[in-house]
């Protein structure tokens, strides 16, 4: 799902028209130019399944208002995916429709746009914009480039390095790959003369492949890499999970690694380009970076904002009673005052604005449907399909059924929104350790967007590039998974039984 803007300007370039070319050839490539008018069924099924739900009788472990607030959710998802209308308006309606129904009182119904959680991605989203506006990603870019572009996996790992330094403050994927990588890989390729319909081979192929799987597991990594991450702390906190900043870094921290430093090479077996050498990448590099100047005055005040905001979210709630989102305010107002940003820049921030209103409905209504019972019901529905299997084995299944099950969603939100409250309560019925199931789920949600060039953001944009053909797209974002599921699954577990997360 796209949210980034189409007005971003790049060291000079306009990432707006090279992400719109982009997604223009994605569209034809895969079928997915949304006619003028969104199909009659998109309109018609998630209301007929709603009233379907809301005409059957409640369970009488079920408050009447929460079977009613259940017709409502679940309508509300199918068309999230269905796509009738963008999400923020549907999430709208159906928060109006709730209310109207006498679900919520207005002040509740409200009470998720205080979410302290839904700020701080706001704010996150907000903060991004700086490293894209005043070029620090663009550098930071070409600065790996030159230190590891010598050979074609170096180029992939000096991408790679860029995505995982700015992904802790860059919560849409998109931005990161489509307006930062994506027109620095493009431009490598063009260098050796690597085009989409002449010359894929000798290396665009494999760094489109290698960018896409890459964002994957920076996005994974942190709190605040991908929007639908703080929605995943929100509704594993409805079952009392609590997760902090540090503590989701700190546990993704020796498995993204390990991914890091294994995907691109695993691309690079697999795809096999043509040109291993790239001597000339650096002087490209170099000559970009000559071009940018001496580090601005704006970059060098992002690039503080950047490192304070790390250190306050490791350290700051701790040592100086500062939580995660009190400081991201603080770096926000920093680059405010000191105009790295204007008040009209958070203006046209729209992807901000628009997760402020999908998250804090869907948080409303995901909280209130375990107040009605709700969810309690579903729990103890699903412990007796679970019940009498091995936590580890039964665990397993769900995390692989889980992640899986993203081929048949275009959305990372939709379908965290949808399935993993449900996942993870069928995990803990289980017996299986909070913190791990939680953390297992957390990172499958995001490792599920490289199966497919509809699967998150990014993959209009990478795979709409032209280099790889449909075939090999799927195949190299199912060996990517598989390799994700053995580091998370295995590795990961085992070093958060080190550092006692369970």
């Amino acid at each position: 799902m796209r949210h980034e803007p189409a007005d971003e300007v790049v060291a000079g370039t306009t990432t707006g028209a090279t992400e719109a070319s982009a997604a223009e050839a994605a569209k034809t490539r895969t079928g997915t130019e949304p006619p003028e008018r969104a199909a009659l069924w998109r309109w018609l099924v998630p209301p007929l399944i709603g009233l379907a739900i809301f005409l059957t009788p409640a369970p009488e472990a079920v408050e009447p208002q929460g079977w009613t607030l259940l017709a409502v959710f679940v309508a509300t998802i199918v068309a999230i995916i269905a796509k009738p209308l963008p999400m923020g308006a549907i999430a709208f309606i159906g928060l109006t429709i709730a209310t109207v129904l006498g679900v919520f009182e207005l002040d509740e119904a409200l009470s998720g746009f205080a979410n302290t959680t839904i700020w701080l991605i706001v704010i996150a989203f907000l903060i991004s914009r700086a490293v894209i506006k005043t070029g620090l990603g663009t550098r930071i870019a070409y600065l790996f480039v030159r230190l590891l572009g010598k050979k074609t996996l170096g180029l992939a790992y000096g991408l790679a390095a860029t995505d995982l330094i700015i992904a802790p403050a860059t919560p849409s994927n998109t931005a990161r790959a489509g307006g930062i990588i994506f027109p620095v890989a493009r431009s490598l390729a063009g260098a050796y003369d690597s085009e989409p319909d002449d010359g894929a081979e000798r290396m665009g192929s494999f760094l489109m492949a290698s960018a896409f799987q890459v964002n994957a597991v920076t996005s994974a990594m942190f709190l605040t890499a991908m929007a639908a991450n703080p929605l995943i702390v929100e509704l594993a906190a409805i079952e009392g999970i609590d997760i902090t900043w540090g503590q989701w870094a700190l546990a993704a921290s020796v498995p993204g690694l390990l991914a890091l430093a294994t995907i691109p090479f695993i691309m690079f077996k697999l795809i096999r380009p043509t040109v291993t050498e790239t001597p000339a990448a650096t002087e490209i590099a170099q000559a970009k970076l000559t071009e940018l100047g001496r580090l601005q005055l704006m970059e060098k005040i992002t690039l503080g904002v950047f490192v304070l905001l790390i250190g306050l979210w490791i350290f700051g709630d701790a040592a100086f009673g500062i939580g995660a989102t009190l400081a991201a305010m603080i770096g926000l107002g920093v680059l405010l005052l000191t105009t790295v940003l204007s008040w009209d820049d958070v203006k046209r921030e729209h992807a901000a604005w628009d997760t402020l209103v999908w998250f804090a409905v869907l948080v409303t209504m995901a909280s209130f449907l375990n107040t009605y019972g709700v969810i309690g019901w579903i729990s103890g529905s699903i412990e007796g399909v679970t019940g009498g299997m091995g936590w580890p084995l039964a665990l397993s299944i769900l995390v692989l059924s889980y992640l899986y099950i993203h081929y048949f969603f275009a959305s990372n939100t939709a379908h965290v929104t949808a399935l993993y409250p449900t996942f993870l309560i069928a995990a803990l019925a289980t017996g299986a350790p909070p913190l791990l199931a939680a953390f297992l789920l957390a990172f499958a949600s995001n490792i599920m967007g490289g199966l497919t060039q509809y699967s998150t953001g990014p993959a209009p944009v990478l795979f709409g590039a032209g280099y790889n053909p449909l075939a090999k797209w799927w195949q190299y974002g199912f060996v990517a998974s598989v390799v994700n599921v053995a580091i998370f699954g295995v590795v990961g577990a085992l070093w958060m039984a080190l550092i006692g997360i369970y």
